[in-house]
């Protein structure tokens, strides 16, 4: 029987944070969700408010906090390129200097702290599929770079709170997920399709549509992060991801299908940096988690599709 904790949800008003505050709180646990709602919104977390073992904190994580908790999941940054290009210094200022606040009060309590890492660490991979001992192929000055070395930093700082001070840690690297709540403006591949789709508008792919992903369903995501953070004396890094590879292509064709449109597809040219292969090696996950994803990519987005079907309504 796993007690009740008292836990924080850096980002917890995001896309992927609301959905973990959520499962936590189905769990009997108390939350504390700290956003600044540059991209999170308090809508995606507005059905939760009335629960009183959830709090809501409006807190920029750039600056240092203090609650006493449990356990931290620090999922706070931009993670969309339409908002870490905006303003990128502030990317890497959230990833750094919130990876530090972190750790430093997870050092403070003594608990244990889980980093959202990324896919993005692995850049433009020569090495495919990704295992986590590949030390990845990125561009340091690129459009991108704000985004994918904010992220390397921080599990630099994780990993050296680890070494040098015992702080005790989980190091999840998140490939791309998709799901209910995703922002209509985040300019991600899934919900572009989608709304595209939907208004059988002409659907944009960019290079040839032959670069490849793997899509996660927010639900086997949660599940991942959260058997990760119940795991001892492992402390990752681990890819949570499907590794059912598609090409950008297929998915806007599958996406065509299930919302039956009248959108044509059209090419322009692919962003700098833009990774042409991107699918986990899960296998650590798997030994380690005893966990592996199970939506496929068609159910999981029958379920995204209804959700953007009744927020355009």
């Amino acid at each position: 029987m796993v007690r009740n904790k008292k836990i924080l949800v850096t980002g917890g008003a995001g896309f992927i944070g609301s959905h973990l505050c959520e499962y936590l709180l189905d769990q009997s646990h108390q939350v504390i969700c700290l956003d600044n709602f540059f991209t999170g919104s308090k809508e995606n977390v507005r059905h939760l408010l009335k629960n009183k073992r959830f709090c809501l904190v409006k807190h920029d994580v750039e600056k240092p906090y203090f609650f006493k908790v449990d356990e931290i999941y620090n999922l706070a940054c931009p993670a969309a390129p339409v908002w870490y290009q905006k303003d990128p210094v502030k990317t890497v200022r959230t990833s750094v200097l919130g990876a530090i606040h972190a750790l430093n009060l997870a050092k403070k309590l003594k608990c244990r702290v889980l980093q959202a890492s990324t896919s993005e660490v692995y850049g433009d991979p020569k090495v495919h599929p990704q295992k986590e001992d590949y030390s990845g192929n990125v561009n340091p000055i690129g459009r991108r770079s704000c985004y994918d070395e904010g992220k390397r930093c921080a599990e630099t700082l994780f990993f050296d709170y680890w070494r040098e001070y015992g702080v005790d840690i989980k190091v999840a690297r998140i490939f791309n997920t998709y799901g209910p709540r995703m922002a209509l403006e985040d300019g991600r591949v899934v919900s572009n399709f989608i709304l595209q789709a939907l208004n059988n508008k002409n659907i944009t792919i960019y290079g040839s549509g032959s670069q490849t992903r793997s899509f996660q369903y927010i639900d086997d995501l949660i599940l991942g992060l959260t058997k990760f953070m119940r795991t001892e004396d492992f402390t990752g890094p681990v890819n949570l991801g499907n590794p059912k590879e598609f090409t950008i292509k297929e998915l806007a064709m599958k996406v065509i299908e299930l919302t039956d449109s009248k959108s044509k597809i059209i090419y322009k040219s692919l962003p700098e940096d833009d990774p042409r292969q991107r699918q986990p090696d899960i296998l650590v996950a798997k030994k380690e988690l005893h966990w592996k994803p199970e939506v496929s990519l068609e159910d999981g987005l029958k379920k995204t599709i209804n959700y953007f079907k009744k927020i355009l309504k």
